[in-house]
């Protein structure tokens, strides 16, 4: 089914016959959402290691840093870099609404945990490693031909860049707490993201050079 393309990665939702279903759905699965990116994390980690034989990549385990860390294996004492994962699921139909100063329409919007993005800034700016974010995105029929996860991802260094610039938080957006937001006793689901244009990111994941 074809979809009306007004320009890279932005659709005309209004003439879609498989529109996303722009409701809040209310109900957050958190615990469904780890499985989701820890089952992309290892597709990642051994593309990674595959194709870049001097290079190992494995899930870090340091405690509040992005998911993924890469070594050299001729230089172990510091990493090349971190590669956080995040799966969008979900399509932020109502954003022209909600935020109609964001100028982002629904295709082309990808969301991020403000409170992450801004720990990956502290995390880089403390290292002085690159470090990415990587988006699996997923369901939707616009942008994800014959339902293939697509990724994305960009530097921190460019994001940071993006979200200095907006001084008056137009892509900030909060949201009510659902069924699903509080793991025993917890509160783990997201609340505020901040958003992002596909066409601010890079489709694919990071090209780690050989070191």
């Amino acid at each position: 089914m074809s979809h009306l393309q007004l320009a890279p990665n932005i659709y005309d939702c209004s003439s879609c016959q498989t529109r996303c279903d722009g409701k809040s759905i209310g109900v957050y699965d958190f615990e469904k959402d780890v499985n989701f990116s820890e089952a992309i994390e290892e597709q990642i980690i051994k593309q990674i290691n595959k194709s870049n034989p001097n290079l190992f990549a494995f899930k870090t385990k340091k405690n509040g840093y992005p998911d993924i860390e890469i070594i050299s294996k001729t230089s172990i004492d510091k990493p090349v870099c971190y590669i956080e994962i995040k799966v969008q699921s979900r399509t932020f139909m109502s954003i022209e609404r909600i935020l109609p100063n964001s100028n982002l329409k629904p295709s082309e919007t990808i969301a991020l945990n403000l409170s992450d993005l801004e720990r990956y800034f502290e995390i880089h700016e403390k290292e002085k490693t690159d470090l990415y974010i990587v988006w699996c995105l997923k369901n939707r029929n616009c942008i994800n031909n014959q339902n293939t996860d697509l990724y994305f991802h960009q530097n921190i260094i460019e994001l940071k860049k993006i979200r200095l610039k907006d001084t008056t938080n137009f892509r900030k957006f909060k949201r009510a707490t659902g069924i699903g937001d509080v793991v025993n006793g917890q509160h783990k689901g997201v609340l505020v993201n901040y958003h992002f244009s596909l066409n601010e990111l890079i489709q694919g994941i990071p090209t780690i050079p050989n070191q």
